[in-house]
């Protein structure tokens, strides 16, 4: 791959990431729930499912996804399920009063936040029509294809981590500036209210004639 077509990429890379969606909101959930170190968690969750889906993209199953009417409503009707999954463990939450700044947060599983990252973003089927129709404007057809697929997926997955862990950290500081149960409460259905929105939003989608 040429450097001026890798520079593209990665610019196109942080424009795609800071775009808010269901991986941003479950980042700064996460943030906001376990602080930064163990909602991170969530955040290597998410690359995994991006890694899946640059390989899905490789693998050229992706063409078959975006032909398949039913491969896609069923991973569709999944991620919104699932999200709104979210929005009621979110809703749900038990707010704590924080009386001190090393105040005792919530334990996550690290394993459960990996699990939950990686289902919000393989649960979005047009995340992978996106990139099956993005990813190969950037590949040189005369080159081998494996090593630029490699490129441009740690180059993506590298940006993502990046703008996800501004993400955590931002709802992380947020939970230390919260000092009642009730501003708790508040910012936990708030962020309720995102993922329902961000499963209406995933509702609303159609696979591309």
């Amino acid at each position: 791959m040429a450097l001026h077509t890798w520079l593209a990429f990665f610019v196109a890379c942080w424009v795609i990431s800071l775009s808010p969606g269901a991986g941003a909101i479950a980042s700064m959930s996460s943030g906001l729930q376990y602080g930064f170190w163990r909602g991170y968690w969530n955040a290597i969750g998410l690359q995994l499912g991006l890694a899946l889906q640059i390989a899905i993209v490789a693998a050229g199953v992706g063409a078959i996804l975006a032909a398949s009417a039913l491969a896609f409503s069923l991973i569709k009707w999944f991620g919104v399920a699932y999200l709104v999954y979210l929005a009621v463990l979110q809703w749900r939450a038990e707010p704590s009063e924080l009386r001190a700044e090393d105040a005792r947060r919530p334990l996550g599983r690290p394993l459960t936040l990996v699990v939950r990252g990686f289902l919000v973003n393989i649960s979005n089927p047009k995340a992978i029509v996106f990139m099956l129709a993005v990813l190969p404007q950037f590949l040189d057809p005369q080159a081998p294809l494996l090593p630029q697929y490699l490129l441009m997926g740690v180059t993506m997955i590298g940006v993502d981590l990046i703008v996800m862990a501004g993400y955590t950290g931002l709802a992380a500081r947020v939970l230390r500036a919260l000092r009642s149960p009730r501003q708790q409460r508040l910012l936990n259905r708030t962020f309720a209210g995102l993922f329902v929105g961000a499963a209406a939003l995933l509702a609303t989608v159609r696979r591309a004639a």
